[in-house]
């Protein structure tokens, strides 16, 4: 590897739109002596093409990491303010401070290096593109372990997004804790109980 070579770190996350669930953030600087094929926006992948993305970025990156809001910060902070935070902390466990960071989006976390945003830059930048990929695929995983600790709500199929089934399951079983309480639907049904 060039010492003299720039790391720029690619941000993203995966979670803002569901009603339930953590918002995940990941960053990654990829290593370009080892580049990875098929990188693109991770909702334009399916699901197994996302799974063995994500076991070759974990592998050939120059580093990588995980961010994450909770619910409870969610509801205390805002959806936008959780997810720059969980954005935060992605860059901030990166192992090497990165010269740059890309974000995707147009909203600037707080960062301790230089970063700039770029909308739809998990459209145009391979490292955005990896940062969505492993935030995605490690938010997914997670909404499959907590529908077997809540598994009346449905979350391995529509991983805590607004669907019809899971405003039905909403309606039928009342929100459980890991449902953000700040959101309209959440809100309005616990208003209602």
């Amino acid at each position: 590897m060039n010492k003299n070579q720039e790391w720029i770190a690619g941000v993203d996350e995966a979670g803002r739109g569901p009603l339930a669930g953590p918002v995940i953030a990941a960053a990654v600087i990829l290593n370009p002596d080892y580049p990875i094929k098929g990188l693109m926006d991770s909702k334009q992948l399916t699901e197994k093409a996302r799974d063995n993305l994500f076991t070759i970025i974990q592998e050939c990156s120059l580093a990588w990491s995980i961010g994450r809001a909770e619910v409870e910060e969610i509801d205390r902070l805002n959806i936008l303010q959780a997810s720059l935070l969980a954005m935060q902390r992605a860059v901030n466990s990166l192992p090497m401070v990165p010269h740059l960071a890309l974000v995707d989006g147009n909203q600037m976390p707080k960062l301790s290096c230089p970063a700039q945003t770029i909308i739809r830059g998990d459209e145009s930048e391979s490292a955005i593109s990896a940062a969505s990929i492993l935030a995605k695929v490690t938010r997914d995983r997670e909404m499959l372990i907590l529908d077997k600790q809540f598994p009346e709500y449905g979350f391995a199929k529509h991983k805590g997004y607004a669907t019809k089934a899971h405003f039905d399951l909403l309606e039928k079983y009342g929100p459980c804790p890991i449902h953000r309480r700040s959101f309209e639907p959440v809100f309005r049904l616990l208003a209602v109980t």
